[in-house]
């Protein structure tokens, strides 16, 4: 889900780079100490899970976990991406420098909706609701990065109509895988890791 330099007009660059530093701003404002170890391994998660890709014309798909990432870290979620985003940058030449800004924003809303949307639901007393908060983050998380890849390609110029379109459609069946795995997920951490989900689980 990363998007290739050279493709998106400078504006849009500009603006996902004005938007992923003041997101990221108050991501650090809300990182403490205690909280480096979880942003470091959940940030390592997120390099790891992006790594395999199925090329869809400018961009790709791959599972991301930034459902499982917004409802682990909330805001911080914004700082947890950039640096997940410029190591496979740097590594392995996906998505670019240039970019960065526009596919951290990519990445990282869609993580801070999930976060405000679903927390709730995942801290409840009964782990059927739990998992269903976990397979709606993850799949909200794909579907979100979708359509915000697809908004900025044709930002970008009516040539990518046709790219926008099938971007959306190839990621349907990933949005469901993506649903499941972060449902196993919180339903692993509400059992061996209760904390990290945050509040008291009842």
């Amino acid at each position: 889900m990363h998007i290739s330099e050279g493709v998106v007009a400078a504006p849009v660059l500009a603006a996902g780079a004005a938007a992923a530093v003041a997101g990221c701003a108050v991501g650090l404002r809300k990182m403490d100490y205690q909280n480096t170890p979880k942003v470091a391994v959940l940030s390592s998660a997120f390099f790891v899970a992006s790594l395999v890709h199925i090329p869809i014309g400018p961009t790709s798909a791959h599972l991301v976990l930034n459902g499982l990432i917004g409802i682990l870290l909330g805001w911080i979620s914004f700082p947890a991406v950039l640096v997940g985003l410029l190591l496979q940058a740097i590594l392995f030449q996906f998505g670019g420098i240039t970019t960065l800004g526009v596919n951290t924003v990519v990445m990282a809303v869609p993580a801070i909706v999930c976060y405000l949307l679903y927390s709730r639901i995942i801290r409840s007393r009964y782990d059927a609701g739990a998992a269903i908060g976990g397979f709606l983050a993850g799949a909200t998380g794909i579907l979100l990065a979708g359509a915000l890849v697809a908004l900025f390609l044709l930002f970008s110029g009516e040539q990518f109509i046709n790219v926008a379109r099938l971007f959306l459609l190839a990621h349907f069946p990933v949005m469901v895988i993506e649903g499941i795995v972060t449902a196993f997920i919180i339903l692993f951490l509400r059992k061996i890791k209760p904390e990290l989900l945050g509040g008291d689980i009842r």
